[in-house]
């Protein structure tokens, strides 16, 4: 019974921590996080590049295996950058554009909004 308690106490209280932010600020902390593997990065420049969807294995464009390049698309998808399916071996993959405008709209306002007025060339630090 402590046990069971002890779990949902825990997942209350993250659960609560999370929903006192705002929507904006927990859209913006999940896509800082998809966007937080250098692997996820580089998959969305090779999706970029190829202008167009990617059908067939892209772990031989990049330094990843099958399995982790996997992965990282159902990361990347989940949050709505990407769009595609997987069928057995064969890859259909594309920048999902609107969602991805709507992150970088988010990622520019959110950075442009946070400015330093410490920092300045007066400041010693």
């Amino acid at each position: 019974m402590t046990y069971v308690y002890v779990i949902l106490h825990e997942y209350h209280m993250t659960y609560t921590k999370a929903i006192q932010f705002g929507q904006e600020q927990q859209e913006v902390a999940r896509i800082a996080k998809v966007l937080s593997h250098p692997a996820r990065i580089a998959i969305l420049q090779h999706l970029a590049e190829t202008k167009s969807c990617i059908s067939g294995d892209i772990s031989n464009a990049l330094p990843l295996s099958r399995t982790t390049v996997s992965q990282h698309l159902q990361e990347l998808k989940s949050a709505g950058l990407i769009k595609g399916e997987i069928d057995g071996l064969t890859v259909c993959y594309c920048i999902d554009q609107e969602q991805y405008d709507r992150a970088r709209l988010l990622l520019e306002t959110m950075l442009a909004a946070i400015k330093s007025t410490c920092c300045d060339d007066s400041c010693s630090c």
